[in-house]
């Protein structure tokens, strides 16, 4: 297992509270190309598509383990961000969905305590933009139902804490989409941006290394096909 730093963060923002459970129609405020789209998922990267595709050959190969005793209680999220990983900016309140926010939109203005956010986000997976936070969901790009059926099922509370709030892991995204995705992996939701296919299955294989995750059959064969697009 290879350890990287953290390498992109950018301006930008900050949230509150966790996304509604059935949220109103998100309201786009533009499209943009589905490679500039694509490019929000540098943010916080710790490696290549060439190091994704040489991580995948390394990963273990097995079916899914059970899901009994699921819990995304059992993953600590929104905790500290500095604690966990991120840059103490824009200030020492934020916990990790506010700083993912803010390295992940463009413009973003705030209060001193990580409220009143202003600015804009692009969606990786869909292309559009949006000026409303709350149409913005922070996404575990391995979700953490995957996560745990693929071993965090065997993990401490710290390990799974750091997994939940980890740069890596974390991304900003149209909250419709993040929903339809639920805990799918890559053979079950792909994001319609098809241009994200390469940076996305790079991040999802990194983070598998990173934390020694496997990988079922069907699933390393989509990041397989979606890595042969880099």
């Amino acid at each position: 297992m290879k350890c990287r730093f953290l390498v992109a963060v950018s301006a930008g923002s900050v949230a509150f509270g966790m996304a509604a459970t059935a949220p109103a129609q998100a309201t786009e405020v533009g499209q943009v190309s589905g490679t500039v789209a694509a490019a929000q998922l540098k943010l916080g990267l710790t490696g290549t598509s060439a190091d994704a595709k040489a991580d995948l050959s390394t990963l273990t190969v097995k079916a899914k383990g059970s899901m009994d005793g699921y819990s995304r209680d059992l993953f600590p999220h929104w905790r500290d961000a500095s604690t966990w990983g991120w840059p103490v900016e824009p200030n020492n309140a934020c916990n990790a969905r506010n700083a993912a926010l803010y390295r992940d939109g463009e413009n973003v203005t705030m209060s001193s305590t990580c409220t009143s956010l202003q600015g804009t986000w692009v969606d990786p997976y869909g292309a559009k933009k949006y000026d409303e936070a709350s149409d913005i969901d922070i996404d575990h790009v391995v979700p953490l139902g995957d996560a745990y059926a693929t071993g965090a099922a065997a993990w401490d509370t710290t390990k799974r804490t750091q997994y939940a709030n980890d740069p890596l892991v974390l991304v900003s995204a149209d909250d419709s989409l993040n929903q339809s995705k639920g805990d799918d992996d890559p053979a079950e939701w792909k994001p319609p941006n098809t241009a994200s296919y390469c940076l996305y299955a790079t991040r999802w294989v990194l983070i598998k290394d990173k934390y020694g995750l496997w990988v079922t059959s069907s699933e390393k064969t989509a990041l397989n096909s979606m890595l042969a697009t880099c």
